[in-house]
């Protein structure tokens, strides 16, 4: 198995290989999930739905095929998506009259439709979400973080005034906020992106960003401020209390596969993946040891721990398979198993199992009477000190004390001579585009976004020196 901090990219591959959960296709930057890779997506979809439909949202679904014409009607957005675009141009031996986009997002096609939908202030509301694939051609790809196509959520709600669509943008952000942080385990800085960084169309970005155990950044989740923009190219209006049309506000938000990515480069270590037990596949695996076939008692007293954990509702595998018990250990640490129990003659008769925890070196000894408990307490803990131990790896690969362009230069080439890795770094930055665009040029950092409590305010824009208006997370990005 590749070294983690030798070759970090050709790691990760061989933990997502090893532990079964995709395969390549023949269509570049395109992906199959195997059935792992796509249960750790129901779970996300699972928690995320919940609070979706607990704050009044309702699950739709939209076409796939978006007109050209649709992307001309607002221009900020079509500039944004353009290169990314794969177009369909023929259909049943003929060239169609329009070119069709396959969506790289649904603003388009749901603003065509939310004109015709809504007519009158009782309309209002429309919370609505869909899940979906989406394509943009990527120019480089890698599996679950950056994909041709990807599975997704997207939100779009329309609302009668600019406060209760500011509202909503930051009830989701909020939302995605404790889903990643409570079921996946990976702390997140939230704030506002950079006009730079901003949604094509968007009047404001918000974003969660999350760092991966090389140093770099993922950008975890967004939700978008559209204003009246979409509203105004598609001619959504209502008719209000007072009986006069207005246009609506709207909002975007959305997250996707990358969080499986994530939570891969966030928890993985050299003996593969490590799962928070929330989203894991396999909870406990139960593996017979030592000479297990001569003894039948073994697999029946197995076969009813697997039947109370089942009735538990932990998800739960139990190998019997004639595979030693060596390579079973670790094929079930690679694939991310939360806890493994071992249960052999020895064991029946001291009336005991063994457990090994993915996470921890030691593994524990445990009496049967104390066994349920012991299961239940152990994945609660670990869900928990996951959290825990990717906190502190963030917090302390996080510097805010580099305040110029030639301090941050001199820490890339530090890090790199010390085989350490840069991190992330709290900077001034004075609002200048041109500013932000050396930053990027120089070093590779491009700012992540404007956290809404960082720990210390920056006075000064670490590349021209001048008076800083905002303090911005700055990171390497994927």
């Amino acid at each position: 198995m590749t070294i983690q901090q030798n070759e970090f990219t050709k790691w990760y591959i061989e933990t997502i290989q090893n532990a079964d959960l995709m395969d390549y296709t023949p269509v570049r930057g395109c992906i199959a999930f195997k059935p792992d890779g796509y249960e750790i997506w129901e779970h996300i979809q699972a928690e995320m739905d919940y609070h979706f439909k607990e704050t009044g949202h309702r699950n739709a679904y939209f076409p796939m095929l978006i007109p050209e014409s649709f992307f001309q009607k607002e221009k900020d957005h079509i500039e944004g998506f353009s290169p990314e675009l794969p177009w369909v141009t023929e259909a049943a031996g003929e060239q169609l009259e329009e070119r069709l986009a396959l969506r790289p997002t649904s603003e388009t096609m749901i603003g065509y439709l939310y004109s015709n939908w809504i007519k009158s202030y009782r309309d209002l509301p429309l919370l609505l979400n869909q899940w979906a694939n989406v394509f943009r051609w990527e120019k480089k790809t890698l599996p679950f973080i950056r994909t041709s196509e990807f599975l997704w959520q997207e939100g779009h709600t329309a609302h009668g005034d600019e406060e209760e669509a500011r509202h909503e943008t930051l009830q989701m952000l909020d939302i995605y906020k404790k889903v990643v942080e409570n079921l996946l385990a990976i702390p997140v800085f939230d704030g506002t992106k950079t006009e730079s960084e901003r949604f094509a169309g968007a009047i404001d970005t918000f974003s969660i960003e999350a760092m991966m155990k090389d140093g770099k950044a993922v950008q975890a989740g967004t939700s978008h401020y559209l204003g009246t923009k979409f509203a105004e190219a598609f001619n959504i209006k209502y008719l209000n209390k007072n009986n006069q049309h207005d246009y609506v506000h709207t909002t975007s938000w959305g997250t996707s596969t990358r969080l499986i990515g994530s939570v891969i480069m966030v928890h993985g270590d050299e003996r593969g993946l490590v799962l928070p037990p929330k989203i894991a596949p396999t909870q406990v695996v139960l593996i017979p040891v030592g000479p297990f076939k001569k003894h039948p008692e073994i697999l029946e007293k197995l076969d009813d721990l697997y039947k109370v954990l089942k009735a538990k509702g932990i998800r739960v595998k139990l190998d019997d398979s004639d595979l030693t018990p060596g390579f079973k250990f670790n094929k079930w640490e690679q694939k991310g198993a939360s806890l493994r129990v071992e249960f052999g003659p020895r064991d029946f008769q001291n009336n005991q199992v063994v457990i090994k925890i993915r996470d921890e070196e030691e593994k524990i000894t445990v009496a049967l009477d104390r066994f349920m408990d012991v299961i239940e307490e152990e994945l609660k803990v670990m869900q928990k000190r996951l959290l825990e131990k990717a906190r502190q790896f963030r917090d302390a690969n996080s510097h805010v004390t580099i305040d110029s362009l030639q301090q941050l230069q001199d820490h890339i080439t530090q890090s790199k001579a010390n085989k350490n890795i840069p991190g992330w770094i709290l900077a001034g930055w004075c609002g200048s585009n041109i500013c932000e665009q050396k930053v990027k040029d120089e070093t590779k950092f491009t700012s992540r976004n404007i956290p809404f409590n960082p720990p210390i305010k920056k006075s000064n824009c670490i590349y021209c020196g001048n008076e800083a208006k905002h303090t911005v997370w700055f990171a390497r990005a994927y």
